[in-house]
């Protein structure tokens, strides 16, 4: 028996606060499955880290595709780590030569959050700001439980997704959609501070991970539920904001939204056990379909295609829309399990026809 030290198992992530958190969860599940083995982070910098200002809501922008995984790949290819921990949403379809997706571990809440402004800053407006030039609009400070719907005409809801701004654009064609880059806190700060924007959309999960929570009057808070020595380590979103939860039949998220994927070389069988210990049937099955239909429609992680995969006892329920010239396409199919593949492939093909 080799009784040699075995080198730790190192994860490749981005160095923001949600890919650290989320990368923290995936080694310390690693370490609970495995504690005789060491799991250790490598923080990589991306390409899209070091395009703080590009829009990545403009599909005409030009950007590479693999904006947040590339360099990662990179490092799994070039042997300076073991795995890569990726937000699925963001990782493309087809995987470099000599890399495969080794597990999908539980997806967390694919639901999105409508962010704005509570009633409580208005207060906080800066002395002048009220001066407002002509035709210039009022800032809006919202009630509880607004949705989209409730957004006075010409507000500015920002994003950096094409998903979310297609969607947007079709639900309210009177709104002003303008994009926001920056991580989450970064985006919250600039929500609460910037009076020229009114909302944000995020993903529920991103700040589940962050530990954050919604209170019952939907002020976006820590997480209270966190033992105060956990709560203390937590860095507290921007204050004074709403939160509102938008169900999936409402408004679907990305392809992959909610879980995520970790990444290993085809050749390393003993790193890929390791991730299979995380997979999650149900979510992988889902998220097969969902990135199968993406696939198909020849989009990337930006395209303006939303998909939303769920099992039903031995079934794939897969939702789909598709935004094109300022339209949308939608639709809706099952088939069983084993089949979630062909399912993505055939709702694509509903879709592209429509």
């Amino acid at each position: 028996m080799d009784s040699r030290p075995r080198s730790p198992v190192r994860l490749a992530t981005r160095g923001s606060a949600l890919a650290l958190a989320q990368s923290r969860r995936i080694r310390d599940a690693l370490a609970a499955c495995f504690p005789e083995r060491e799991f250790e982070l490598v923080i990589i910098k991306t390409t899209g880290d070091r395009l703080p200002t590009a829009s990545l809501a403009n599909a005409e922008s030009g950007l590479p595709r693999g904006l947040f995984t590339k360099e990662l790949e990179t490092a799994l290819l070039e042997r300076e780590a073991d795995l890569a921990v990726h937000s699925l949403k963001d990782l493309p379809t087809e995987l470099p030569a000599g890399l495969v997706l080794a597990s999908i571990p539980p997806r967390e809440d694919v639901r999105e959050v409508l962010l704005y402004r509570s009633e409580s800053l208005r207060k906080a407006v800066p002395e002048g700001a009220a001066d407002w030039s002509p035709g210039r609009r009022e800032p809006w400070f919202g009630q509880p439980g607004r949705h989209l719907k409730h957004l006075p005409q010409r507000s500015v809801l920002a994003t950096s997704s094409t998903r979310r701004a297609a969607a947007v654009r079709c639900a309210r064609p009177d709104l002003e959609v303008v994009p926001i880059r920056g991580n989450v806190g970064t985006r919250l700060r600039k929500l609460r501070e910037g009076w020229d924007l009114d909302a944000t959309l995020l993903a529920a999960a991103g700040l589940v991970r962050l530990n954050w929570d919604i209170s019952p009057q939907g002020i976006l808070r820590v997480d209270p539920r966190l033992p105060a020595t956990v709560r203390a380590t937590v860095e507290p979103p921007a204050e004074g904001l709403q939160a509102t939860l938008i169900e999936p039949e409402q408004f679907l998220p990305a392809v992959g939204q909610g879980a995520l994927g970790l990444e290993t070389r085809s050749d390393d069988e003993e790193t890929r056990n390791l991730c299979l210990a995380l997979n999650h049937f149900n979510t992988q099955a889902a998220v097969t379909a969902e990135r199968s239909l993406l696939a198909a429609m020849g989009g990337g992680c930006q395209a303006p295609v939303a998909a939303w995969g769920r099992v039903l006892g031995h079934q794939v329920v897969l939702s789909a829309e598709w935004y094109r010239d300022g339209k949308r396409f939608a639709g809706e199919a099952r088939r069983s399990v084993r089949e979630a593949e062909r399912l993505g492939q055939e709702l694509a093909a509903q879709l592209l026809q429509a």
